[in-house]
């Protein structure tokens, strides 16, 4: 069969087949009496498998390998085959997301397209500063699915704390997007989600915020009851006092609950869900200590008389702080 008939057969153009030629992957067995080449059965075959194994993303080289290295054995190039192109769609799927967020930025001109890019490669940058910068200049011109991604993966205290207020910005949708990182797999993720939730303005972060109450996560449930606490919603009396009784931002929780308290239908409530705790035997003197102080900003005669009764406390260190809080307390 002459080459312009294998080309129409095969699919593969006369001039590729004259590279393979050239490759030594493919020879033509025998020539006519005019000097055409001319490809037998075999040669044929031989040219499917190229093509085949080409199709599976081998290089002409590696081809060549695999068709005439009796030795050749394909599992560990199949293997890295399969790598390069887990690779190669990681790539691409990032180029598709990255041409999404352009879109969606909704640009006017290239010079709005080239600000987006700008933007999205300094929330990528390995620099904290560079990633800082973006964010505080990210407002209104990246869509929001980028500033979420960056605030769930961000390390730096600074950097985070920019894309949490360029969050607050946003606007709505942030939120439910940040609370899809509240199931995240890795529990930094859940904690930067939830801290970027609290500091989310409006009712929508507000019910997220009561969900994390109940959320498997220790810290997740600790960080929303602090936020739900400075938003004055009582659902978060009980973490804060198992705050407090754990030793776990025990400061901020009282604070928390001294400010619920300035409402006088919650004070009778706190005090009582602190004061509850000093009748079990597992408390120590530094858990009644805490108790103590807590128990200074919450007004009513449930907190005094706890304070009365901690005064004597067999504990110094607690009668004593007991005591100084009672004083405080009728100077008031």
């Amino acid at each position: 069969m002459l080459i312009g008939e294998v080309a129409r057969r095969s699919g593969v153009s006369a001039r590729m087949l004259r590279h393979y030629e050239a490759l030594g992957l493919v020879r033509p067995t025998g020539r006519t009496g005019s000097g055409y080449r001319e490809y037998s059965g075999e040669d044929i075959r031989r040219i499917f498998h190229v093509e085949s194994l080409r199709s599976l993303g081998l290089s002409l080289r590696e081809v060549g390998r695999a068709l005439d290295d009796p030795g050749f054995e394909p599992s560990a190039l199949v293997d890295d085959l399969a790598r390069r192109t887990r690779e190669r769609i990681a790539a691409e799927e990032e180029l598709l997301v990255r041409l999404r967020r352009i879109g969606a930025a909704e640009p006017g001109d290239w010079e709005d397209v080239l600000q987006v890019v700008a933007l999205l490669q300094g929330l990528g940058s390995e620099s904290a500063g560079k990633r800082q910068r973006a964010a505080l200049s990210s407002v209104g011109e990246v869509p929001v699915e980028a500033l979420v991604e960056a605030a769930l993966r961000e390390t730096d205290t600074n950097v985070a704390g920019a894309l949490r207020w360029a969050l607050a910005q946003a606007g709505e949708g942030a939120s439910a997007l940040l609370a899809e990182g509240l199931d995240a797999p890795v529990a930094e993720v859940r904690a930067r989600a939830v801290r970027s939730i609290a500091e989310m303005p409006g009712a929508e972060a507000t019910a997220l915020l009561r969900q994390a109450l109940a959320h498997s996560d220790v810290v997740v449930r600790r960080y929303a009851a602090l936020a739900l606490g400075a938003r004055g919603v009582a659902d978060a009396v009980p973490t804060l006092v198992d705050m407090i009784v754990e030793e776990a931002n025990d400061v901020d929780a009282a604070d928390a609950l001294s400010a619920l308290a300035s409402d006088p239908a919650l004070a009778d409530r706190i005090a009582t869900g602190l004061v509850g705790h000093l009748a079990h035997d597992s408390l120590g003197p530094s858990g009644r200590r805490r108790l103590a102080q807590a128990l200074a900003d919450i007004p009513g005669i449930t907190s005094s008389r706890a304070l009365a009764e901690l005064s004597r406390d067999e504990d110094r260190a607690v009668a004593l702080t007991a005591t100084y809080v009672l004083a405080l307390r009728d100077t008031r």
